[in-house]
């Protein structure tokens, strides 16, 4: 049965990576995946929970016959569930930060950045909106940021040809910022939540090669660009119109959300619960200032103006989807052994963690690197003292794999920076694909060439420092 559901994870694996020539949904397929991979655990779960549980399963069965339906509760109760609760914790957070970008932007809250970076003058445009996304992904998932620069991006910028290559720099530089912070990205908030790296260490470790790898693909793109590029000017405000919220009220609201997003490793640290109850915390807090300053027109029954939030949550909930299914995917890998087979080839044959990141940063070009990232994640276990993995591997090469050791600073780099080397590599470029119509051909030719060179810059700086800290 392993090599049946290994065989379903795979195809499903290849289908996602296909989708823009299939068509069909990867979170439709992910969700299949997981689900009919859990069907199958169950039913043969016998042989599984024996193999990887046995102490465990002897306690939970007290003596008794050991049946079918017994197998079925211990799987039901004590293995899923331990999954379950992590996932719904990640999509609690996800859920809460979505809110919150959603408030502050039926707000106007982000209105200014349009003000702010609106000019003829490419450079200036470009670069304006790449440093925005950076400054916002290191709160938020690179997804949301993608949306929300894209669609800040199209008020501005008129003619298609041009958003293509400002679109692909906002999407290296989501993708690069949320590789700063355990809360901006998606696979970042998994190694945090696993106990494999803390906020302060992570950031200082990735925010110099991440910082390089936005800049060399941004500075090369720059250049592409036309000295002046046409621009949509914004329309006329009634100057009677009531219905927008004053400066220092949107300016409020901004501080409190996003603010409260950075607060939240602190509140981790502190409370040591769940940060999906931080995000709820600011959210609540924030909604709380949303009634206050939109008082009179809630009394009034005066609509409140909703922008691109239809799209934003449509696009936001099916990458939330396709995380599960690939979650539920990843967490059968572990339950059949075949991550435990994967870390002793990796040990026998690369034993080498950079050589292992380049080589998971390819794939994530082609295969959608949160896929591959969770994967690399769950591959070896957390812990704080290298001499426990000794029996495993050599203990200077089990330095890499202790809590903030330098094999989860780079999966996470890679697999963030490395999957921009393609639009398919990353659900930002996908979202770029669809809104600006951005072939695979194009985004090749003209943009993996430079994302690949400040990919292997910020991977030789990362290198060239760990080596100097030791």
């Amino acid at each position: 049965m392993t090599i049946a559901i290994l065989s379903l994870i795979l195809l499903s694996y290849v289908l996602i990576a296909n989708e823009h020539i299939t068509h069909i949904n990867k979170a439709t397929i992910a969700m299949f995946a997981g689900v009919v991979g859990w069907i199958l655990f169950v039913c043969t779960g016998t042989d599984f929970v024996m193999k990887m549980h046995e102490a465990e399963f002897a306690v939970f069965a007290d003596g008794a016959v050991r049946t079918s339906l017994l197998v079925k509760q211990y799987i039901a109760s004590h293995v899923f569930i331990r999954y379950g609760a992590a996932l719904c914790s990640i999509v609690l957070y996800l859920l809460a930060t979505m809110n919150i970008v959603q408030v502050l932007n039926v707000n106007g809250c982000f209105d200014f950045i349009t003000d702010v970076v609106r000019a003829k003058d490419s450079r200036i445009l470009l670069w304006g909106l790449v440093g925005f996304t950076c400054l916002i992904s290191v709160n938020l998932d690179n997804l949301t940021t993608t949306v929300l620069m894209l669609t800040i991006m199209r008020r501005i910028v008129q003619q298609t040809r041009w958003r293509m290559w400002i679109g692909a720099a906002i999407v290296i530089a989501a993708n690069c910022g949320g590789a700063t912070t355990v809360i901006g990205d998606l696979t970042s908030l998994v190694v945090w939540t696993k106990g494999a790296v803390t906020p302060t260490d992570f950031t200082a470790a990735l925010i110099l090669p991440a910082l390089v790898a936005t800049i060399i693909p941004t500075a090369l793109i720059a250049r592409a660009l036309p000295e002046n590029i046409d621009i949509i000017r914004p329309a006329a405000r009634y100057r009677g119109d009531e219905s927008t919220l004053r400066l220092w009220q949107k300016l409020t609201m901004l501080v409190v959300g996003l603010g409260g997003l950075w607060f939240i490793p602190t509140f981790h640290r502190i409370t040591l619960l769940p940060p999906f109850l931080g995000a709820l915390c600011v959210l609540g807090v924030l909604w709380v200032l949303h009634e206050l300053m939109n008082h009179r027109r809630i009394r009034s029954g005066q609509p409140l103006t909703v922008r691109d939030d239809i799209q934003f949550q449509f696009t936001v909930l099916q990458m939330i989807m396709y995380f599960v299914g690939i979650f539920m995917c990843v967490s059968l890998l572990i339950e059949t052994g075949v991550m435990s087979s994967i870390s002793e080839w990796c040990d026998e044959w690369i034993h080498n963690i950079y050589i292992m990141s380049v080589a998971m940063g390819l794939i994530s070009a082609v295969l959608d690197n949160i896929a591959l990232v969770l994967t690399a994640i769950n591959i070896y276990p957390v812990t704080s003292d290298a001499s426990v993995l000794s029996h495993l591997m050599d203990p200077a090469y089990a330095q890499a794999f202790i809590q903030n050791g330098q094999y989860w600073h780079l999966i996470i780099y890679s697999g963030c920076v490395a999957g921009c080397l393609l639009p398919i590599g990353n659900v930002s470029g996908y979202t770029l694909m669809k809104a600006e119509d951005v072939s695979v051909a194009w985004y090749a030719r003209h943009i993996m060439p430079k994302v690949l060179l400040g990919w292997l810059v910020g991977l030789g700086i990362y290198f060239l420092v760990d080596l100097w800290l030791r």
